[in-house]
């Protein structure tokens, strides 16, 4: 049962990507389905490289901490505000891209409401951070629908197997380049599907009752899992929108709706859309918990040389309710996030540009890190799989760089870093802050993962 609480709940983030990341790359793909199949299955692909990389990270740091604490050990303490600036940038779309998502399933089911989009994705936007107030409390929750979603989406899979084709949405024999290139500009914006693939590499530090063998047991089941069922999931609805005919969708509906609808149409396809909401909301829900907490971890601090402690940042963002929640940081990635649902125009495809790019900057701290240490410790094999990782990762951020948005991702990433920086010289530079992101995961002994 505690297995089940913590890999559900923390898969929740990459489970979701499913509802916007096939249709992101079809849209790359100018609606080309012919190459959709192999361009999902190198996404697929780059998800391995990174989980394998991640599975040899838990094991040095069975205590969570990331690519922060990776980075941190292997670079210098300062190196950390690298991975920490990203995944601040990173809990904030996710939050805004969850909700947007969740407002378009809502609309596919009633187009009625698409006036009302970005009313409706700001709405939940506020209604996840009100639900926050409960802290921890959520997580088994989270798992229930997680584990709902895959059920649902498994039958969906299975009607669209005597499903009949059915042609829908905007469809071309031809993408705007020759076939390999097509696919090599266009699987970078699917790569959204690798967002939150890091969170058991952290959110072991929630796992207090075990020690390090049994966290580290959790950690890599966890990543080995949720490869599969996304891995499986993802691959399984691309083949079948390739199969059912399902294209580019119009503006008040999804992809992933319209291949419900075919594959599975009535109550199926009304439980599927209502269970792919409640699931994006639980991914928002969850970077609602991890933000504020890395933000009250970076406000406690860790101990100074000189054996006191004091923050980085404000006292006021690590204050807490009775149920532990540090609500001002709640505050602040509402107000942040409610900001960019709305310039998006409560639009998830448009936040997908945005998305990939800043979780990868940590990749690519984390897997430094970790090959600096297989050329240290001369481990050849985690060498090879470490700078394969690594080069896999940059190319990708590499290619979404060169559509100009995600610029903008990297450098909100890079600019709080820097902030962070001055405000950790101005602090005296206390130790310890590679181990923010596990300290930001760890829950109070009255509040740790049950089941």
């Amino acid at each position: 049962m505690l297995l089940f609480a913590f890999a559900f709940a923390v898969m929740a983030d990459p489970v979701s990507s499913v509802a916007y990341a096939i249709e992101a790359a079809l849209r790359a793909l100018q609606g080309d389905l012919g190459l959709l199949f192999a361009t999902m299955s190198l996404v697929v692909a780059i998800v391995v490289l990174v989980i394998v990389n991640y599975h040899q990270l838990v094991a040095r740091y069975p205590q969570g901490g990331g690519a922060a604490a990776a980075t941190g050990e292997a670079f210098g303490e300062a190196a950390a505000f690298v991975p920490i600036g990203a995944l601040i940038v990173d809990f904030v779309l996710t939050i805004a891209i969850s909700s947007a998502a969740g407002a378009s399933a809502v609309i596919a089911v009633a187009p009625a409401l698409a006036p009302w989009r970005i009313p409706i994705a700001v709405l939940l936007v506020v209604a996840v951070a009100g639900g926050t107030w409960f802290g921890h409390l959520g997580r088994t929750v989270f798992a229930v629908m997680t584990l709902a979603f895959v059920v649902v989406a498994a039958v969906v899979l299975v009607s669209g197997i005597s499903a009949t084709p059915h042609p829908t949405g905007t469809i071309t024999s031809h993408a705007a380049h020759p076939p390999v290139l097509a696919i090599a500009l266009a699987f970078p914006v699917a790569m959204a599907l690798a967002t939150g693939i890091e969170a058991p590499s952290s959110a072991i530090a929630q796992l207090g009752q075990l020690d390090d063998r049994g966290r580290r047991r959790f950690g890599r089941i966890t990543l080995w899992l949720t490869l599969a069922i996304v891995g499986t999931l993802t691959l399984g609805l691309t083949a079948q929108a390739v199969r059912l005919k399902i294209g580019v969708p119009h503006a008040d509906t999804t992809q992933i709706a319209d291949l419900a609808h075919v594959a599975a149409p009535g109550p199926i396809f009304a439980a599927f859309q209502l269970l792919t909401a409640l699931l994006l909301l639980s991914a928002a829900s969850s970077s609602f918990q991890a933000g504020p907490g890395l933000l009250k971890a970076l406000a406690r601090a860790p101990d100074r040389d000189d054996g006191t402690s004091g923050g980085i940042l404000p006292a006021w963002v690590g204050r807490t309710n009775v149920h532990h929640t540090p609500y001002w940081g709640v505050v602040v990635f509402l107000l942040i996030s409610a900001a960019a649902t709305a310039a998006a125009g409560g639009r998830d495809q448009r936040l997908v540009l945005f998305y990939a790019a800043s979780v990868f900057l940590s990749f690519i701290a984390g897997l430094t890190a970790m090959t600096r240490f297989s050329l240290r410790d001369r481990r050849w094999a985690f060498l090879v799989v470490n700078v394969v990782g690594a080069l896999a990762v940059a190319f990708t951020l590499l290619v979404n760089l060169t559509r100009g948005d995600p610029i903008v991702s990297i450098g909100a990433s890079l600019l709080i870093a820097a902030v962070l920086y001055w405000q950790w010289v101005r602090a005296g530079r206390p130790r310890g802050i590679r181990n923010a992101a596990a300290q930001a995961e760890a829950a109070p002994s009255d509040a740790r993962v049950s089941g």
